[in-house]
């Protein structure tokens, strides 16, 4: 960042994916900055509009205009929460990168903690959720489920109740860069990279103010995402439930031989016939579905499409130049 007439080295930024969260930027700015200046540390606050209709936009262009610490990067469209923490990522420069969301249920004052832990040598340092503060409890125990079960699944050691909100030492964000996948679930791919690990446990706070913007839509597909993206156990469950089901077949047919021979054999109702026919569609169309989600996202990497569009980048007063 160009302050004073010369390059000053970026030690931390900031990476925050807005969307739709015009009525609690300025608070988070000013919670952020408050933090980050306490540090005494160079760092710069690198906020992604990830297509907001609102009026967020206009008020980080003023942020950027009036705060040499403020970046904005304007994507085109909105791409989603994981392409624009890749984009911030893409263009962070800190020696670490400290990921949190915009609707302050990432505590800013949790930073510093983070930053310690950095400071101590771990590479990835990512925030732990104790509990879940507003969340209905239908999603608290979805989201307690989920987890768990992604643990069980995922062919790599992952942490439970560990969302975005984390530091990344730079070695780690130019690894993640480097990553080509279009369908991203950072938080499994910061725990696929490996390095020093460790988390710092927090009570998430409620929203600041507005609604909800993952919806339960959202992070089903989100858990479907990261279910797909570092687990081949679905196709593994396909194939198992296929040979269980002809197991299953075959002893019939021996039952079905015995009894005709013994002198027992009845005629079937239609009743036992239509729902054998109905679970085995269903088991087909199902393994049909899961083989489906796989293919699509092949589909999606052979594209070669970008992962996210830049409209404008808003530099700082100091780096316009």
């Amino acid at each position: 960042m160009v302050t004073t007439g010369k390059l000053v080295q970026i030690e931390l930024s900031a990476v925050i994916p807005v969307f739709n969260e015009a009525a609690g930027v300025a608070e988070l700015r000013r919670r952020l900055g408050s933090v980050l200046d306490a540090l005494s540390l160079p760092y710069e606050i690198l906020f992604v509009n990830d297509g907001s209709s609102d009026n967020s936009p206009a008020l980080l262009d003023d942020m950027a205009g009036h705060h040499t610490s403020v970046r904005v990067i304007h994507l085109s469209r909105n791409f989603g929460h994981q392409a624009a923490l890749a984009a911030g990522l893409d263009y962070a420069q800190g020696h670490a990168v400290v990921v949190l969301d915009a609707d302050l249920q990432d505590p800013p004052e949790l930073i510093p903690q983070l930053v310690a832990k950095w400071r101590e040598g771990y590479q990835v340092v990512y925030a732990q959720r104790l509990d879940r503060k507003g969340d209905p409890p239908t999603k608290r125990m979805f989201a307690w489920a989920y987890y768990r079960m992604l643990r069980l699944l995922a062919d790599i050691t992952l942490p439970v109740d560990a969302g975005d909100f984390c530091l990344l030492d730079r070695q780690v964000v130019d690894l993640l860069i480097r990553m080509p996948e279009r369908n991203r679930y950072i938080r499994g791919l910061r725990a696929w990279v490996g390095f020093r690990q460790t988390a710092v446990p927090f009570e998430r706070a409620k929203r600041h103010v507005g609604e909800v913007k993952y919806t339960f839509r959202k992070s089903l597909g989100l858990a479907l995402n990261g279910i797909f993206s570092l687990s081949t156990a679905p196709l593994r469950a396909a194939t198992w439930l296929g040979l269980a089901i002809s197991a299953g077949s075959f002893i019939l047919a021996i039952w079905a031989i015995y009894q005709k021979l013994s002198g027992h054999f009845t005629v079937p109702g239609w009743a036992s016939t239509v729902v054998i026919v109905l679970f085995l569609g269903g088991v087909q169309l199902l393994t049909i579905g899961v083989i489906g989600e796989y293919l699509g996202r092949v589909y999606d990497e052979v594209k070669q499409r970008p992962l996210y569009v830049i409209s404008r980048v808003v530099d700082p007063p100091g780096d316009r130049l």
